[in-house]
């Protein structure tokens, strides 16, 4: 597949999600000349701790894409076992194709494959917010104390969530 062909994808995917948006995302580009840079707002999802939450993040999607996917980063602040401090997102549908021998939890059919598209990961962004997995944690400390202290988890998101409607 042709770089040409990525970037038609893209075009379409977003013109697609232009009309027809999933709840609670909306997307875009940051510079209308590069399709491979978008600008996303998520909200946070009602009955999670981050519901009434903006948050600004983006996706930058390789010059390989589809065939290899896109990562995600959050602009705005974000305490979650499944992103990194610097706002990295780590779920399986943005892990690269194939068997990953370092984490046997996670199956091939579970990481990207080509014939995924931007609407999955959204998908899978929003229940992430709605369902954090401790198992295999991006951001440590935020694991820990989902785990282990969820008064604080919860009084730490709330700070979070109060920044991002300012």
């Amino acid at each position: 597949m042709s770089e040409q062909y990525g970037t038609e994808l893209l075009r379409r995917q977003l013109a697609d999600l232009s009309k027809n948006p999933i709840d609670l995302v909306s997307v875009g580009l940051f510079d209308e000349s590069n399709i491979y840079e978008w600008e996303l707002l998520l909200l946070g999802p009602d009955g999670t701790l981050y519901e009434g939450g903006f948050f600004q993040a983006k996706l930058v999607f390789p010059v390989e894409f589809p065939n290899m996917p896109p990562t995600m980063t959050f602009i705005s602040e974000m305490w979650h076992p499944n992103v990194y401090e610097d706002g990295r997102v780590c779920i399986s549908i943005l892990h690269p194709p194939g068997e990953d021998a370092m984490n046997s939890q996670e199956t091939a059919a579970e990481r990207w494959r080509p014939i995924l598209g931007v609407e999955q990961i959204l998908v899978s962004v929003v229940s992430m917010l709605s369902d954090p997995n401790d198992e295999s944690p991006a951001n440590l400390d935020a694991a820990v104390m989902w785990r282990n202290d969820k008064a604080a988890f919860k009084k730490k998101v709330k700070q979070i969530v109060r920044k991002t409607q300012e």
